[in-house]
């Protein structure tokens, strides 16, 4: 449960914020989407 804590303390920092902000935008974007199921793919594959 400690870890989860210092999870959940993490992600409500700035520096948290500002990293869930940068991930979300680059969720956003088509290629990285893109490259990311090539990855997974390649992953599931092995």
């Amino acid at each position: 449960m400690a870890l989860l804590n210092r999870i959940r303390a993490f992600l409500v920092s700035p520096q948290g914020r500002r990293l869930t902000d940068q991930g979300r935008r680059m969720a956003a974007d088509p290629r990285n989407r893109q490259r990311a199921r090539g990855f997974l793919s390649r992953l599931r594959r092995h």
